[in-house]
């Protein structure tokens, strides 16, 4: 796995940290939706440009790889955020529809990889 994979998963988690500051701005009030606003900010910037800087340098990953990718793992780290932080429910086809995700994101790794 070259840099490039490690920085955009890194990108990935940011972007549920970033949701995961939505949804605490919505619970809070004062000073503390301040401090989540903050981390909303610091960390939305932060993953778009771990995503950008992943598209470049000596082993690019192709835009639509990179971007399909970085939006999965965000999804998939939401969305168990969601359900250890937000208490949401976890039904099967939540689940289900969660491990396809995932295989999905392992998939266009292994064929990006493969396609050079």
């Amino acid at each position: 796995m070259n840099i490039n994979w490690i920085i955009l998963i890194i990108g990935g988690i940011f972007e549920s940290l970033f949701a995961l500051s939505l949804g605490k701005m919505q619970q809070t009030t004062g000073k503390e939706l301040l401090w989540w606003f903050i981390s909303f900010i610091i960390f939305v910037a932060s993953s778009m440009f771990l995503l950008y800087k992943s598209m470049g340098g000596a082993h690019p990953i192709p835009t639509g790889t990179a971007y399909a990718v970085w939006a999965g793992i965000g999804a998939v780290g939401t969305v168990l955020l969601g359900i250890f932080v937000f208490k949401e429910p976890v039904t099967f086809w939540r689940i289900f529809f969660l491990s396809t995700l995932i295989i999905s994101i392992i998939g266009l790794q292994i064929t990006s990889s493969v396609a050079k």
